[in-house]
């Protein structure tokens, strides 16, 4: 079987890359395939995650070994199948290329093609430029005069105003609290 694989990015609109790839061929295989589509350098601590279909994080498809508790499975890519995981059209995953600032690609099984075989994955659709592979911190501060702008923007919500802060709301300074938390003698 071979499965074909949808993969955009929220950080650049127009990207997007199609791999199609042997549904017997490792995690580690669509890794490298994934680099390769991106034109990204094989320098990162990666993962895949499986995701349901809200793209919440369910299981996690690790580079390396990372020596989790016994209690739960892990899962090494280059062990991994991607039929071990993977059975049904639809299906989502999140590709870690950029694990410290924890930016991904969102992938999705597009189709599963029966009756074919795959000996490397392909890059089947090419559109847009991918995303920088890292963020880098030091560049960012230096463009920005040493100061990263952490305003409610950064954070989402660009409609809070610090007008509707309710402090008396708080109980910042006024009447005496009966919470026995507040007392000294604890």
């Amino acid at each position: 079987m071979v499965y074909r694989f949808m993969i955009i990015s929220d950080e650049v609109d127009d990207f997007i890359r199609e791999i199609k790839i042997d549904s017997e061929a490792t995690f580690f295989d669509l890794h490298e395939a994934i680099l390769k589509a991106a034109k990204y350098k094989n320098d990162q601590l990666t993962s895949f995650f499986i995701c349901d279909d809200d793209w919440e994080k369910e299981q996690e498809i690790t580079l390396e070994d990372m020596g989790s508790s016994s209690e739960e499975d892990s899962f090494i890519m280059k062990d991994t199948k991607l039929s071990d995981l993977l059975e049904d059209e639809k299906q989502k995953m999140l590709y870690v290329f950029d694990p410290l600032a924890e930016r991904v690609f969102f992938i999705e099984l597009s189709e599963i093609i029966t009756g074919k075989d795959l000996d490397k994955a392909v890059c089947s659709r090419m559109a847009g430029e991918a995303p920088k592979q890292t963020i880098d911190f030091d560049e960012m501060m230096a463009n920005n005069g040493g100061n990263l702008d952490l305003d409610e923007t950064f954070y989402g919500d660009q409609d809070f105003d610090m007008e509707d802060f309710d402090p008396e709301g708080f109980d910042m300074g006024g009447a005496a609290s009966s919470d026995p938390y507040e007392q000294d003698n604890y």
